[in-house]
């Protein structure tokens, strides 16, 4: 099954936990162990429905996310540990991605 991971932007101040060096151990142990299926920071955009009230609702808090695969929702927060947002106190959401 795949999962998301939501980086939230809750990251305690003053943390050394969020470097590159950080990511790369991390998304290299998913990668190593099949895990990873791909992810990318989150810029900046904007909402729209047909309406056109939906310009200031954009989720501001979500800063990347990460596609994994893992056998459960239990496994894929096992995943988590290591992960430099979590790791600096920061939230990561898992949502499944159904799979129809």
């Amino acid at each position: 099954m795949d999962y998301l991971l939501f980086m939230h932007d809750d990251v305690l101040s003053g943390s050394d936990a969020i470097g590159d060096d950080a990511w790369d151990v991390y998304i290299g142990r998913l990668q190593r162990d099949g895990h990873f299926d791909g992810g990318s920071a989150i810029g900046g955009g904007l909402t729209i429905n047909k309406l056109g009230t939906g310009a200031k609702r954009i989720t501001r808090h979500l800063t990347g996310y990460l596609r994994v695969s893992a056998g459960s929702i239990e496994q894929a927060q096992a995943l988590v540990i290591g992960n430099p947002v979590y790791e600096a106190g920061g939230t990561v959401e898992i949502r499944e991605l159904p799979t129809e």
